[in-house]
C-alpha cells in the first residue's frame, strides 16, 4: 500500500481517498476485544482505525520498557491491518487523553530541572530515550515497509499549551531520524494562536472539535487552504469527573449530522469509537478553578458502549457513512455477552495501618515530603509520626495535599480532607499518641498548566502554626496485594482491605456495584479494574472477562472511607454509569 498527502487530498495507492477512522486506545482495551472492536469499525463503514500511545504505560520505570499483553501496540496494528484498516499512531510525548499525567510518567517529575513539553534538556533526554523505543515498535508496521500505518503524530493539541517551535522541530526531525517515513501532522485548537503555536512545517495541520465543521475550520482555511482537511478528534461525547451531576452524553442525530458536515468537505477521526477503562490508576484530572479527577469508566458517550456494545450513535453514523462509501457495508456483529453472577460477601478484612510494613519499608525525613520524592508513583502513600505533647482541638494544616486524605490518632479516623474542600482539620491527642496521614494520588492533570503538581503532602504540614517534625513515610502502589494478611476480626480502623471469593462456571463480561462501600478501588484476580466513589455518576466497574476464570476467583476491594453495609458485592449484568 501507498499512502501520500497531495495537494489538498489524501491519495492511496494512486486514488483519492476520504479516511473515516475511529478512536480506539489498546491500553483502555484488554486484547481479545481487539478483533471485536475492529470487526465493528468495518460493519460501520470505516476503513481507519487511531491511536495513542502511553509513555507512562510503556515505561513504568526509567528504562525498563513493556511492549506486552494490553500494551502491545505492534500486534494491536498487526491485527487491525489483517482486517483490512489502515492505522493512523500518536505516538506522544503527551496525549492528554484524560490519561494520568497525560501519558507522560511521572518518575520525570522527579528531575529537579525539569519542564516538560519544551528543549528542557533532561525532558529531551527522557523523551529521546522513549522514542528510540515506541519507534522501533511502529517501523515494521509502517506502509512504507509493507504495513497499515499511514500517519504518525508529533506531539499533541501543542497550541493549547505552549509555543517552542525547536521543541516540535525536534519532534519532527527525530520522528524522521528513526525512520518514520510516512505522513507526520500535528492536531490542535481551531483559532489561529492555537494553529500558529502547534504547528511545524512538514506536519499536516489537522483539528479538533466536536461541532460547527465550517465555523471551526475558518481559520485553518485561511492558513492552510490548500491541504487535505481533517478533524483529527471529531469529539461523540466527553468524558466524567467524579462527582459530575450525570453521564454526559451528546444527541446520536446531532453528531452523525456533524459526521455528514465533516465527510462532505474531508476526512475525519471520530474520537472515540470505543472509550474503553481507565483501568488501575490511569485516569487523569482536569485541574483549573478546582481539582476534577476523572472516574474509571471512559464510555464516552461514544459509538460503542464502554464493554463493546452497539449504541444509537453508532447506527445514526453508520447511516450517514453510507453515503461515502462505495460498497455494500458488513452485517453488525452482535453485542458482547453480559452475565450476572450474583452477590459475593467478602468475609476476611485487613486494616492498612497494620499492613504498612508488609506492604512497603519506611523512609525517615524530618517533614513530610511529596510521593515522587519517596519514589512513589500511584495509588496512596502514608505519613506517619508520634505526638510529643498534649494536643487539644490543634489545628492540623497543609501547605498542599495531592489530593485526598484520611486522618487518623492512633485507630480512629478523625476527618478526611480534600484539595477542593479544605485543607485543615482540628485535633485533640495525647502525647506518643500516632498521627497517621494516608493520603490518595486520585490522577495527575492531564491538560494545562498544572500538570506537575506533585502528590502527598507536598509542602509543610504545620500543627498549630509550627512545623511538625520527624515522619516516617510509606508508598502504596497497590501492586502488591498478594503480601496482605487477612484475618476474620474488624479492625479498628476504617481504611480496610476486604478479600472474597466467588465460583464460575464460565467467564464472562459482568459488572460489579459496590453499594455497601464508599470510596476506594477493586482488585480481581490480581488486576486492578478501577477505582470507585459513592459520589458517582458512576456506579458499575466494568469487569473483562479475560481477567476472570472458570472456578476460583479472588476479590480484593480497597476501603479508604469505611463500610456503608455488609461487606458484600455484587456482579450484574446492568451498565450504570450515572
Amino acid at each position: 500500500m501507498t499512502f501520500e498527502i497531495k495537494g489538498n487530498q489524501f491519495v492511496k495507492d494512486g486514488q483519492p481517498i476520504k479516511l473515516i477512522s475511529g478512536a480506539v486506545h489498546y491500553f483502555r482495551n484488554t486484547p481479545d476485544t481487539w478483533d471485536d472492536i475492529f470487526d465493528k469499525m468495518l460493519a460501520m463503514g470505516l476503513n481507519c482505525v487511531e491511536t495513542y500511545c502511553a509513555w507512562n504505560m510503556h515505561e513504568k520505570k526509567i528504562g525498563e520498557y513493556d511492549f506486552t499483553g494490553i500494551l502491545n501496540i505492534g500486534e494491536f496494528i498487526k491485527k487491525a491491518g489483517e482486517k483490512g484498516l489502515m492505522v493512523i499512531v500518536r505516538p506522544g510525548p503527551y496525549i492528554c487523553a484524560e490519561w494520568e499525567f497525560g501519558g507522560l510518567p511521572w518518575w520525570i517529575q522527579k528531575e529537579e530541572d525539569i519542564e516538560i513539553r519544551c528543549m528542557n534538556a533532561s525532558y529531551i533526554k527522557h523523551f529521546d530515550r522513549y522514542l528510540d523505543h515506541i519507534c522501533a515498535e511502529i517501523r515494521p508496521y509502517l506502509c512504507t515497509n509493507g504495513g497499515p500505518v499511514i500517519m504518525v503524530q508529533c506531539e499533541n493539541e501543542y497550541g493549547y499549551y505552549g509555543d517552542d517551535k525547536a521543541y516540535l522541530r525536534h519532534l519532527y526531525e527525530g520522528f524522521r531520524a528513526r525512520g518514520i517515513d510516512v505522513e507526520l501532522f500535528t492536531s490542535d485548537g481551531t483559532s489561529k494562536t492555537d494553529l500558529a503555536d502547534g504547528t511545524t512545517p512538514g506536519c499536516l495541520p489537522t483539528l479538533n472539535f466536536g461541532s460547527r465543521v465550517e465555523e471551526n475550520f475558518k481559520a485553518h482555511d485561511e492558513m492552510f487552504p490548500d491541504v487535505p482537511k481533517m478533524c483529527m478528534e471529531c469529539w461523540d461525547g466527553w468524558f466524567d469527573a467524579w462527582g459530575d451531576e450525570y453521564h454526559h452524553t451528546t444527541s446520536a442525530e446531532d453528531y452523525a449530522k456533524v459526521v455528514d458536515d465533516m465527510l462532505s468537505r474531508g476526512s475525519l477521526n471520530m474520537y472515540m469509537f470505543i472509550g474503553g477503562t481507565n483501568f488501575g490508576f490511569t485516569s487523569g484530572a482536569n485541574h483549573y478553578e478546582t481539582f476534577a479527577p476523572d472516574v474509571t469508566s471512559y464510555d464516552y458517550d461514544a459509538c460503542l458502549s464502554e464493554n463493546g456494545n452497539i449504541t444509537a450513535k453508532y447506527l445514526a453514523v453508520r447511516e450517514v457513512i453510507k453515503k461515502y462509501v462505495d460498497h455494500e457495508l458488513p452485517e453488525i456483529p452482535a453485542n458482547r455477552s453480559v452475565t450476572a453472577f450474583g452477590k459475593v460477601e467478602l468475609t476476611e478484612r485487613a486494616g492498612i495501618l497494620d499492613q504498612l510494613n508488609v506492604l512497603s519499608s519506611p523512609v525517615h525525613t524530618e517533614v513530610p515530603q511529596c510521593m515522587e520524592y519517596y519514589d512513589g508513583g500511584y495509588g496512596y502513600i502514608c505519613y506517619r509520626t508520634t505526638l510529643n505533647r498534649d494536643y487539644e482541638d490543634a489545628k492540623l494544616s497543609f501547605a498542599s495535599l495531592g489530593d485526598r486524605a484520611q486522618i487518623y490518632i492512633n485507630s480512629t479516623l478523625v476527618d478526611i480532607l480534600y484539595i477542593n474542600d479544605r485543607l485543615e482539620t482540628a485535633f485533640s491527642a495525647k502525647a506518643g499518641d500516632v498521627l497517621t496521614v494516608l493520603v490518595e494520588n486520585m490522577g495527575r492533570t492531564n491538560f494545562g498548566s498544572k500538570m506537575m503538581r506533585k502528590k502527598g503532602i507536598a509542602g509543610r504540614c504545620l500543627i498549630d502554626s509550627r512545623i511538625h517534625f520527624h515522619w516516617d513515610a510509606w508508598t502504596l502502589p497497590m501492586d502488591n496485594l498478594d503480601k496482605v494478611v487477612y484475618s476474620e476480626e474488624a479492625p479498628e480502623e476504617k481504611s480496610v482491605f476486604y478479600r472474597g471469593t466467588f465460583d464460575i462456571d464460565t467467564p464472562d463480561y459482568t459488572f460489579l456495584r459496590l453499594d455497601n462501600f464508599t470510596k476506594g478501588f477493586v482488585v480481581i484476580n490480581g488486576f486492578n479494574i478501577g477505582r470507585y466513589w459513592e459520589i458517582g455518576p458512576q456506579k458499575t466497574l466494568f469487569v473483562p472477562k479475560s481477567i476472570l476464570k472458570a472456578g476460583k476467583n479472588e476479590i480484593v476491594v480497597f476501603e479508604s472511607d469505611g463500610l456503608k453495609g455488609d461487606p458484600v458485592v455484587e456482579f450484574t449484568d446492568v451498565h450504570d454509569i450515572g
